[in-house]
């Protein structure tokens, strides 16, 4: 292995399991893999997969096991530097140079120098990923980065890579201890290559039932164990309709906690009918699935149930 070895980070693929799953997440062999292998090499890793199979949660666990503070830098179409990297506070310099300008005499050239110091200085999610933490370097969450548009990728190449910003005023900020970088992608479109040879990528699919079941009793422990079976038999049933959208792992803990509010011991079709919109997000999906698909559907949940001990 090469790369400084962080601090707290698990020595082992074993261990990083065992960490994630003190964290809440049950991950399988090959995703505890690639995360250790990012903490090991201090790299970033590159997260894809559908919407809800957990790939946000990874950053969030890992703020939380290892005591790091989590930093996110949510994209969207149209986001730019002002708004993830920094900018000047103007109403405090424009207060700055009026007061400046009323007390007398102005070295203007004073004057740009003060109000360009970081006294100024609005700090937004990558600066502050580079940045001293006592803590310890911070996990940064560059979250769904294929809502961003193809200019802001190729700005983020020189973070990933050198873990440094340039601020033109001040000049290049670099970490000390380069922060734990997670980027996710629903893959609504391509992200460049580029970007991903500065990662170690990983396809996080959808969990088999035996790990969904795992995660559902790690997450919702007061879910009834028969419940818990059924819930999950459903939810895998379910994703092999032909759906607009398939529940994630979050429907799945949504809908099973949703389901012990309602006191529910174990699934039956008018309690499925009722809930259905915590599981499906479209109208067309829950239109699809009327009173006949769902009892179908509950039958493969048993038999599936049954499997699952």
């Amino acid at each position: 292995m090469s790369g400084q070895r962080l601090p707290g980070a698990p020595d082992s693929i074993d261990a990083t399991l065992a960490l994630l799953e003190a964290g809440g997440y049950v991950a399988d062999r090959a995703l505890a893999t690639v995360v250790f292998l990012a903490l090991r090499m201090g790299r970033p890793l590159f997260l894809e997969g559908e919407a809800g199979v957990g790939k946000t949660e990874i950053a969030k666990v890992l703020a939380s096991v290892l005591g790091r503070r989590l930093i996110r830098l949510q994209c969207y179409e149209g986001l730019d530097l002002a708004s993830a990297v920094y900018e000047w506070n103007y109403a405090a310099q424009m207060i700055a140079i009026r007061a400046t300008e009323a007390a007398g005499s102005v070295d203007r050239d004073r004057l740009v120098e003060d109000v360009f110091s970081e006294r100024y200085l609005i700090r937004r999610p990558l600066l502050q990923a580079l940045e001293p933490d006592p803590a310890g370097a911070p996990v940064l969450l560059v979250d769904e980065l294929d809502r961003t548009d193809e200019a802001f990728e190729a700005f983020l190449l020189e973070v990933l890579s050198d873990f440094q910003v340039t601020v033109p005023e001040l000049g290049t900020v670099r970490a000390e201890h380069p922060p734990i970088v997670v980027v996710t992608s629903n893959r609504t479109r391509e992200v460049h290559d580029a970007l991903k040879r500065r990662c170690l990528y990983h396809w996080v699919d959808y969990p088999n039932a035996a790990r969904e079941l795992a995660i559902l009793r790690a997450r919702v422990p007061e879910a009834p164990k028969r419940l818990s079976r059924e819930v999950v038999g459903f939810v895998q049933a379910i994703r092999r309709e032909d759906l607009f959208k398939a529940p994630g792992v979050a429907e799945t803990l949504d809908w099973a906690s949703a389901l012990v509010e309602l006191d529910a011991a174990a699934l039956d079709p008018a309690v499925v009918g009722d809930t259905l919109g915590v599981l499906l997000k479209y109208q067309d999906d829950i239109a699809k699935t009327d009173a006949g698909r769902i009892e179908a559907l509950i039958q493969d949940a048993r038999v599936a149930a049954k499997a699952m001990g």
